[in-house]
C-alpha cells in the first residue's frame, strides 16, 4: 500500500467522542503526545505541508480530535480515491491547564482508544527529556489494549551526537518495555520522515490484510 503523502486535507474536528462519525473501515493512524512535544509540526512535516495541522500558540487549549485524510496511490503509482485517516489526539500534560480540562482531554482520548479505531498509534516523546508519567501511562495503556504503536522521539536536531547517545542509553531504563519501535525525528531537518512514513505504510498494509 502506498500513501500519497503530498495530498492531505483536514476532514473534521470533534470535541466530543459521540460526535465522531462511525468508523468506515478505512485504516486510521492516531498521533498522541503531551502539549508542546511538536505533534502538529510532525504531522505537517509528514504530510509535506506547512500549516495543515495548526500549531497552537496556547498549549493545552485544544480539546478536539482533528481528523485528516491522505491520498492514495495504486501499485502503478496512479492516484486512487482511497486513503487513510490521521487522527490528531488532544495534547496532554500542560501544567497550567485546569483540572476540568485535563479530565476532558483524558476522557476524549481514552474513549477514542477504547473504540479500537486506530490501527497504529504514533506516540511522541521529547527526545531531550525522560518520558513524563503521562507518556508512560499512554505506553502502558497501549500495551494493555494491545494497540500497535511506534515512538517518535521529537526535536532530535536539538541534541548533539554525545547527548543523543546518552539519551538512547537512558531510555532503555526509562521505558519499561522491550521490543519497542523507536524513530528519532526532527520537524526542522526532516530526519525520520522516510522511516516513519515507511513504518505507517507497512502497518496500514497489515491492517488492510486482516
Amino acid at each position: 500500500m502506498i500513501i500519497n503523502w503530498n495530498k492531505a486535507e483536514l476532514f473534521a474536528s470533534y470535541g466530543q467522542f459521540p460526535q465522531i462519525p462511525p468508523h468506515d473501515g478505512r485504516a486510521e493512524v492516531a498521533f498522541s503526545g503531551r502539549s508542546n512535544v511538536g505533534k502538529s509540526s510532525l504531522i505537517n512535516k509528514l504530510l509535506n505541508r506547512k500549516s495543515l495541522a495548526r500549531v497552537s500558540q496556547k498549549p493545552g487549549k485544544t480539546v478536539t480530535i482533528n481528523f485528516f485524510t491522505t491520498g492514495w496511490l495504486k501499485s502503478d503509482r496512479t492516484p486512487s480515491p482511497q486513503g487513510i485517516y490521521i487522527a490528531d489526539l488532544p495534547g496532554y500534560g500542560y501544567a497550567k491547564t485546569a483540572k476540568s480540562e485535563k479530565e476532558r482531554f483524558g476522557e476524549l482520548t481514552e474513549r477514542y482508544l477504547n473504540a479500537d479505531r486506530a490501527g497504529l498509534l504514533v506516540q511522541l516523546i521529547d527526545f531531550r527529556h525522560p518520558p513524563t508519567e503521562d507518556d508512560l501511562m499512554m505506553l502502558r495503556f497501549m500495551k494493555q489494549r494491545e494497540i500497535p504503536f511506534v515512538i517518535a522521539l521529537t526535536k532530535a536536531d536539538k541534541l548533539k551526537k554525545k547527548q543523543r547517545g546518552e539519551r538512547r542509553t537512558a531510555l532503555n531504563a526509562e521505558i519499561p518495555f522491550d521490543d519497542i519501535d523507536i524513530i528519532e525525528f526532527s520537524a526542522e531537518t526532516g530526519e525520520g520522515v522516510p522511516e516513519l512514513r515507511k513504518f505507517i505504510e507497512e502497518s496500514v498494509t497489515k491492517y488492510e490484510q486482516t
